[in-house]
């Protein structure tokens, strides 16, 4: 039976996490609770958590891996246990990974996934809201989405790709803030900001990321993938290249489109947030729950696997792509295949 990737997120300040048994036991104040270890995949932990010594040991026996943020939501690094996975498939890995050649092959995919999924979105939007002051716009953006997809096919050097990715991320967030139907006065959007975002609606994609990357890494790790090498993205100190990689096709129609339904349903507004005297947005401890309590359900939702051909929720998609990952690298599949969302 596979786990789907069920995540502990820890916000309130001064919490303190301890083993019992089988159990975590979170104490807040006078208060308790507890939630069984087995269950879990990972624990999240926002600011001023404390946890015991013994549960930091049983979560690195049981594969649960623990990320620490800050409480704004910045990573600030994590814990997980004994490496594991495949010797062979990782030493493969590596191989792909000085290949520029495999590296642009697969980076390509993984790209193409990314701009096809944005175009989805775009058209959904139109499909959904049929404003004509919007239309010809998105229109436009979708035409030239389309045609850094036609250069895609040519199988371009690595470096290509990369400005490809550039290219369409700068055309998708140039229109971003037409996408924002609700609460427009209150979540402008200008363009994309990070470390730190200087405005409520990069706070919220920068969250939202942060728990993509999270679910990237456990998803990366559970098949015996090397999180930290990557294609598109090349080695740095401390970062997981491969994870950022296998995020790309799921910013789009996962992460924005949470952001967007979470602005344009007004389940967030400008109370939610609070501004420091360097221009800098963050969210309030509240505000973070929303979201967290929305990505969780969102991971939750069934689809259908379009090369698969099963249903499954959505959650479970990460692991299967890094699955196919897998496939691709032990050379049972002759390409990586993207997840294409229709």
């Amino acid at each position: 039976m596979m786990r789907l990737f069920n995540t502990l997120y820890i916000t309130t300040q001064e919490a303190y996490l301890a083993r019992e048994r089988e159990t975590i036991a979170i104490y807040i104040g006078n208060e308790k609770k507890r939630f069984p270890l087995h269950n879990l995949d990972g624990i999240i932990c926002f600011g001023n958590i404390r946890l015991s010594p013994f549960l930091i040991g049983a979560c690195g026996e049981k594969g649960i891996t623990i990320s620490y943020l800050s409480e704004n939501g910045r990573f600030l690094g994590r814990f997980s246990g004994e490496v594991s996975g495949n010797v062979l498939l990782r030493r493969q890995q590596y191989r792909y990974a000085d290949s520029t050649q495999t590296s642009a092959q697969i980076a390509g995919n993984m790209i193409t996934g990314k701009i096809f999924n944005t175009n989805s979105v775009l058209k959904r939007f139109l499909r959904d809201h049929p404003e004509k002051d919007k239309e010809r716009k998105i229109e436009e953006t979708i035409s030239r989405l389309k045609s850094y997809l036609n250069y895609l096919k040519k199988s371009p050097e690595l470096e290509t790709v990369r400005g490809i990715e550039g290219e369409s991320a700068s055309a998708y967030f140039a229109l971003f803030d037409c996408l924002i139907i609700q609460q427009s006065k209150d979540f402008i959007f200008s363009g994309r900001s990070r470390r730190p975002p200087m405005d409520r609606t990069n706070a919220l994609l920068s969250f939202v990321y942060t728990l993509l990357y999270h679910d990237m890494i456990s998803a990366c790790e559970s098949v015996g993938l090397d999180p930290a090498v990557g294609f598109l993205h090349r080695d740095r100190s401390g970062r997981n290249s491969l994870s950022l990689d296998l995020m790309e096709e799921f910013r789009p129609f996962f992460a924005d489109r949470l952001v967007l339904s979470l602005v344009n349903r007004q389940q967030i507004n400008r109370g939610d947030f609070k501004e420091h005297a360097s221009g800098a947005v963050y969210m309030k401890e509240n505000s973070r729950k929303i979201v967290v309590e929305a990505y969780q359900k969102r991971k939750r939702e069934i689809i259908t696997h379009p090369l698969l051909k099963e249903k499954m929720p959505l959650g479970l998609v990460f692991h299967y792509q890094a699955l196919l990952l897998c496939r691709f690298i032990r050379k049972d599949l002759d390409e990586y295949p993207p997840f294409l969302w229709r």
